[in-house]
């Protein structure tokens, strides 16, 4: 392994088997648990449009986080570089995915809208430049093929 590869692991487990395996649509539970080692296990399951469970994350909710930390933490990288000290970060970000008529579907877009607090007052401009930088550092939003918008402003 080089020291530019960066490789992830976990299990998946399905845990929605209701007794009768998935012989209907409706037979089967959509719950699993995603586990780390050494993290606690996350309770996932579909979204409830899609039978889920509401009470457990869903994988296009883990989509738009995975989105939302990755930005987060190249604009903190970022903001070291330029020198800006932030003192606090809020995203309140959306994603929109279509559903299609054979059954699939796809994510059209995310909008990340963050609110940054920075000790000392920075020009809008330079705050939009500093976005920009993150989202073409964020290794998440490099993968995706749907554009990541960005509605920032400052706190």
């Amino acid at each position: 392994m080089s020291l530019d590869e960066h490789h992830y692991a976990l299990t998946v487990t399905w845990t929605g088997n209701l007794g009768e395996g998935t012989s209907g649509y409706r037979a089967y539970g959509r719950d699993h648990d995603i586990e780390i080692p050494g993290l606690p296990v996350l309770k996932g399951s579909a979204d409830p449009t899609f039978r889920g469970d509401p009470g457990r994350y869903n994988p296009e909710q883990l989509l738009l986080a995975a989105l939302s930390q990755c930005h987060m933490l190249s604009f903190l990288h970022v903001a070291v570089k330029h020198g800006v000290v932030v003192t606090g970060y809020r995203d309140r970000a959306e994603g929109l995915m279509r559903t299609n008529r054979d059954g699939s579907g796809q994510f059209e877009s995310v909008t990340l809208r963050p609110v940054v607090a920075t000790k000392e007052p920075v020009a809008p401009e330079t705050l939009a430049e500093m976005h920009h930088e993150a989202n073409s550092l964020c290794f998440i939003a490099r993968s995706v093929n749907f554009p990541v918008r960005h509605e920032a402003s400052a706190g």
